[in-house]
């Protein structure tokens, strides 16, 4: 059991679910981006992570705009000419096989598999076959993009990031958290829901101010409502600890909560996980008898 620094025991850390390696296409094209997953599970057992899950992109969004800078570093150069985003296959075999090497080379770590799927409410009829041919221990649902307002009738959507540029960072924000709840009704596919707060790594501060989620706390609180009833899980994504989250996440009914780094090098896995359990403890969240059960109070 590991001792906290300021006396007495600490509890241990629970897997991080939201891994991303290689095999996601966000990655990064660099030399380094292979063996990705490799170094991660060596960083894993560095610090005492006693399990993760590789949960890879799989987002089939057919008409999805962006411009240069959007997607950040390396994931830009899927942007083409047209200003459409041009997304190769998940490469399934070759994950699944790479997942089972590192089993083999790292026995002591437990590694699952897993998606995250985006906008699973407008794809779940294209993406049945993959989860009955993938055997993915956890499916993650996002909301990475939303309705282009500039799209002539078609089914164009864009990230956050982009949109911030067309529509007032109000109205962005509230459509997000409006479209969260028909994502939940329209897809049984995903287990846990991810960064909540995901269009607020975004928000333009230098034009709207810092953000204030008070703001937002009805449209946030709705669709931590529409999740509850459900009986799905909240992740806590500790790319930002926001207290507010599993605050709110307790009040409007929420009983389970995965954990997740959102990590896409090794350096990131497991980052704050320690400041995040105590925190979901505070509000009466408590493990489960395997390190990648869900907490649950």
């Amino acid at each position: 059991m590991p001792i906290d620094l300021r006396g007495g025991l600490r509890t241990p850390l629970p897997a991080d679910a939201h891994v991303h390696s290689e095999w996601s296409w966000d990655s990064g094209s660099d030399p380094d981006a292979a063996g990705r997953m490799d170094r991660t599970c060596a960083q894993a057992m560095r610090i005492g992570l006693p399990a993760l899950v590789f949960t890879e992109h799989v987002d089939l969004d057919p008409c999805w705009r962006a411009e240069r800078g959007d997607l950040g570093g390396h994931a830009d150069r899927h942007i083409a000419d047209d200003g459409y985003v041009h997304l190769p296959p998940f490469d399934l075999e070759g994950y699944l096989e790479n997942v089972d090497r590192c089993r083999v080379r790292f026995p002591e770590l437990t590694i699952l598999t897993g998606i995250e799927y985006g906008q699973p409410h407008l794809h779940d009829d294209r993406v049945s076959g993959l989860l009955t041919r993938g055997r993915f221990d956890r499916v993650n649902g996002s909301l990475h993009t939303l309705p282009f307002p500039e799209s002539g009738g078609t089914e164009d959507r864009t990230e956050p990031t982009t949109l911030y540029r067309h529509r007032s960072p109000a109205d962005v924000m509230d459509a997000y958290l409006a479209e969260i709840p028909r994502m939940v009704e329209g897809s049984g596919t995903f287990e846990v829901l991810t960064h909540i707060d995901y269009a607020v790594r975004s928000w333009p501060a230098e034009v709207a101010g810092p953000f204030d989620p008070r703001e937002f706390e009805e449209g946030f609180r709705s669709a931590m409502r529409s999740l509850a009833a459900t009986g799905r899980a909240l992740e806590m994504n500790t790319r930002r600890l926001w207290p507010w989250i599993p605050q709110w996440w307790t009040e409007e009914g929420g009983r389970a909560v995965a954990f997740g780094s959102d990590a896409h090098v090794p350096a990131g896995i497991a980052g704050g996980f320690h400041e995040a359990t105590a925190m979901l403890e505070h509000f009466g969240f408590r493990p489960g008898d395997r390190p990648w059960d869900m907490w649950r109070r």
